[in-house]
């Protein structure tokens, strides 16, 4: 499977306006009270710091002069400060809170939005994305989310606040000193930008390798049996460490840098917090600073941790926020994958027949399925759904400059049985997938029932089909759940009726708890054959008129395949199916063969028709030549 490098972010405003987007939509008004506590704990904050100097000049350096000197004011004083602390610790522990339910709320919502538009993509982009890489979507990315919200944003807004509260409280306090917190400012915003620019770009790489990595282990884990079979596990290790190299090469520069950051910061803060107290006192004792007290100097001193602190924090938290939002470009590169297009306007409905014979539409179920088919004046045409599937000269190409099908004409009345066969890449799956319309034709037209398939709602066209493949997918759940799969309004009755149509019913009353029993990884507990029949069962349940079976037996063994054939028999019986096999022994009894090479029908006919004709058919039945 191709795997498709999701891009960095190319514009970052615009990937934080869409995330906003997402607060704001629910969470809004708690966002608001976010922002006004952590405003009121900064200035608690730095009003403590402010009233620090306050406290030393007008109520500790007088008590020192005082023979007998007076508690009282500096008490009140002192509770005073505390009631600031105290209100600024409430607004801290508020602001927190809050961030975490909107962090998690936003998650939540990203996800359903994820896996929403995930429905709605084509059958293209699953087969050229690594799964892995698409769950590492799921999970690391939007996780770097979780961390921003909680975390970064209130420090980043907290620290921000901090900073321009602190600077208005040092210009109205002494504009020299703060002259020289500018210049120790500068100092380490440009030791910042270098570095943080350095460890954000490796951020942005180490969530695209994660996803790399992910979609790695995600085919070694389905792929084990191949790989212990074939003795492939030091070429799998191998891969495996070329691959997780990629990721702690880009993990290990982004942190290396990160890591740095922090300390340095530090550094310069103490240096900042010895300059200003050397500073201040020079130009106290100079004459100078006529207003710098002893309190002043505190107050600064104090101001000036208030404001390279933030700084630290915010530039700690930069790494976090270009990881998230590189995590965020990903997961909106995902959704902004084009969905599947669909312009059908023909439904599919019940309809039951009046004393005249005339189709009418009912809302009961009747069993009787018909095509809605809107007309040109407004009105609806019924079509009964009997299964008439039409090839005309069809062209089809994954990719535009190679055509895999070559002008594809053939039919399937109702009731008929029709088969491909051909090697491997001959176009055989190709053809169902377009009558399912996974893919859409190139050229030519395709009819349902006279009826352009283009023209047809998808869901209720895959509706009217059935389908079993030859890799079984069954979910987690009990059996009964499976088989429901098919047609999820489907009684307990009728349920048992289709695993008995299926010759499943038997073998599901044996299990430990009957139809009620668990199955998980992907139905491990039980046989290839009881998982097949189980999918027989749940296209049984759907009751399709078209069924389409893609090698559904050539996985299984030979004694088995005899009990699943005898379910799909009855399960084809009186529908127009479709199917491939390797087997030429199960398609003897089709109405019709077509024999494909290199996406041509190369010969039609029936069994005997084709061993007549001693062609490619004859000599692949007789062993002459083999299917690859």
């Amino acid at each position: 499977m191709s795997k498709q490098k999701r891009t960095a972010p190319v514009n970052r405003s615009h990937t934080v306006g869409r995330l906003m987007s997402y607060v704001g939509k629910g969470y809004g008004f708690r966002f608001i009270l976010v922002l006004i506590c952590i405003l009121v704990s900064a200035i608690a904050s730095v009003s403590g710091s402010l009233f620090l100097g306050s406290l030393i000049d007008d109520y500790i350096t007088p008590l020192l002069a005082m023979d007998n000197p007076v508690f009282d004011g500096l008490i009140q004083a002192l509770l005073m400060m505390g009631c600031l602390y105290l209100l600024g610790t409430i607004c801290a522990l508020a602001y927190n809170r809050l961030m975490v339910v909107i962090s998690q709320g936003v998650q939540k919502k990203i996800r359903d939005d994820l896996f929403g538009h995930m429905q709605e993509l084509p059958i293209k982009y699953f087969d050229t994305h690594a799964h892995g890489d698409v769950m590492s979507v799921y999970t690391n990315d939007v996780d770097t989310l979780r961390q921003m919200f909680s975390q970064s944003i209130p420090q980043v807004i907290n620290s921000l606040m901090m900073i321009i509260v602190a600077f208005i409280g040092m210009i109205t306090t002494d504009l020299l000193l703060t002259g020289v917190v500018i210049l120790c400012i500068i100092c380490m915003l440009f030791v910042t930008r270098v570095l943080a620019g350095r460890s954000g770009r490796y951020f942005v790489r180490q969530q695209v390798k994660l996803g790399d990595l992910n979609g790695y282990i995600e085919e070694m884990i389905n792929g084990q049996k191949v790989v212990k079979v074939f003795c492939h596990e030091e070429e799998a290790q191998a891969g495996f460490n070329k691959v997780n190299d990629a990721l702690f090469e880009s993990a290990d520069k982004a942190n290396k840098y990160a890591n740095i950051l922090m300390p340095i910061l530090i550094n310069i803060g103490n240096v900042q917090y010895v300059i200003i107290a050397m500073a201040g006192g020079a130009l106290a004792l100079s004459g100078i600073g006529s207003g710098i007290t002893l309190g002043v100097i505190a107050t600064f001193l104090q101001l000036s941790k208030s404001l390279s602190n933030p700084i630290s924090q915010i530039s700690q938290q930069l790494n976090s926020v270009v990881m998230a939002l590189a995590g965020a470009q990903r997961i909106f590169d995902l959704m902004d994958e084009p969905v599947e297009q669909d312009h059908g306007k023909v439904t599919l409905v019940n309809v039951s027949f009046d004393k005249e014979g005339v189709l009418h539409e009912t809302t009961q179920r009747t069993n009787l399925w018909a095509w809605k088919v809107p007309q040109e004046d407004g009105s609806y045409k019924y079509t009964k759904l009997a299964g008439d599937v039409r090839f005309d000269h069809v062209d089809f190409a994954y990719e535009e400059d190679k055509t895999i099908l070559h002008d594809i004409s053939l039919f399937a009345k109702p009731g008929q049985k029709l088969a491909f066969v051909g090697a491997t890449g001959a176009g055989k799956t190709t053809i169902t997938n377009l009558i399912n319309r996974f893919y859409d034709i190139a050229d030519g037209k395709i009819q349902y029932d006279g009826i352009s398939i283009n023209d047809i709602h998808k869901p209720d066209l895959r509706r009217s089909l059935g389908i079993v493949l030859q890799d079984t997918n069954l979910f987690t759940g009990t059996v009964r759940e499976n088989i429901r799969y098919g047609n999820l309004d489907a009684t307990d009755e009728e349920v048992e009726a289709a695993a008995a149509l299926a010759n499943a019913d038997d073998f599901i009353r044996r299990l430990p708890q009957g139809y009620d029993t668990m199955l998980t990884g992907n139905g491990a507990n039980l046989s290839q054959g009881q998982r097949q029949l189980i999918a027989i069962a749940r296209a049984a349940v759907a009751d399709p008129p078209v069924m389409i079976l893609d090698e559904a037996t050539s996985s299984i063994d030979t004694r088995t395949e005899a009990i699943v054939q005898r379910g799909m028999d009855a399960l084809m019986c009186g529908r127009t199916v479709f199917v491939i096999a390797h087997r030429l022994s199960t398609v003897r009894n089709s109405d019709a063969i077509m024999v494909l090479d290199h996406g041509r029908i190369v010969e039609r006919g029936d069994h005997q028709d084709l061993i007549n004709q001693h062609g490619l058919y004859y000599q692949l039945y007789t062993g002459a030549f083999e299917l690859e």
